[in-house]
């Protein structure tokens, strides 16, 4: 009895090492995934903006703040940039420049369609860690009716859709146990222990600390924090090669839901 009680317990413990070695190694999460923006469900609640008077407003902006409208570089609080420029080109058109510690982290051009029903965005960001700009291209259409004493690009604006350069849609992801590695092309990076408090966010204007927690083998939440502060919170779902992203803006309380195929 003795002997056939040590082997079943010998035995089922080596099957459990074994079966904890398969789970580590064949974590779903494991591997690159990009984002299929094509898949993207965007938030219904719309951006809101306008150029009044030779003064920007971002009203939906996470910290809402105001800029003179005048090509010229003036603070701003709260966001993940502490400068902004904006220029009014023509009717239709302004540009954007943002600065952090006077290095620029993203240029912007926003041109509203003739008709002055569509917004187009072209966005290149520059990470803080790479020399190679990442590109965005949204579209918005307008929510309301357009006002004449503002400025054409002025007003609410919902996003319809969004492209992206491949360094702005990939991340790669590694599970060693009780941990968690990101990395994506822009330099962003982070390594966090599920449950284990807050750790080091690499790369990110708009983050500085992030924690994990395990929801189930695959399911995770995270949630990205910029000087103390809830930024967001992602809840990430692994079904096959197929990863679904589900974003809150704590800042800004906008839901949108990505949609990721492993590479």
């Amino acid at each position: 009895m003795k002997s056939n009680g040590f082997v079943f317990s010998a035995l089922s413990i080596m099957a459990l090492l074994c079966l904890a070695g398969i789970s580590r190694a064949q974590s779903p999460f494991n591997g690159t995934w990009k984002t299929d923006f094509a898949q993207t469900k965007w938030d219904t609640k719309p951006l809101v903006f306008y150029i009044s008077g030779g003064w920007y407003h971002c009203v939906s902006c996470g910290t809402p703040f105001d800029v003179a409208a005048d090509g010229q570089f003036h603070p701003v609080t709260g966001q993940s940039y502490d400068e902004e420029s904006v220029t009014i080109v023509d009717p239709h058109t302004v540009t954007f420049t943002t600065r952090k510690g006077g290095k620029v982290t993203a240029e912007s051009t926003r041109t509203v369609s003739a008709d002055g029903k569509m917004l187009m965005v072209h966005v290149i960001e520059h990470p803080m860690d790479s020399d190679k700009p990442l590109t965005f291209d949204i579209k918005a259409r307008r929510d309301g009716m357009q006002h004449p004493d503002v400025h054409a690009t002025s007003g609410k604006w919902i996003i319809v859709q969004q492209k992206a350069s491949d360094e702005a849609s990939t991340t790669t992801y590694k599970v060693d146990g009780d941990q968690i590695s990101m990395t994506s092309p822009d330099g962003e990076n982070y390594t966090a222990t599920f449950g284990g408090g807050d750790a080091p966010y690499k790369g990110a204007y708009g983050f500085d600390a992030v924690s994990v927690k395990r929801l189930a083998p695959n399911k995770i939440e995270e949630t990205d924090k910029r000087g103390g502060q809830v930024i967001d919170v992602n809840t990430m779902t692994i079904v096959g090669k197929t990863m679904t992203i589900v974003e809150e803006s704590k800042t800004t309380g906008r839901v949108t839901t990505l949609v990721a195929h492993k590479q």
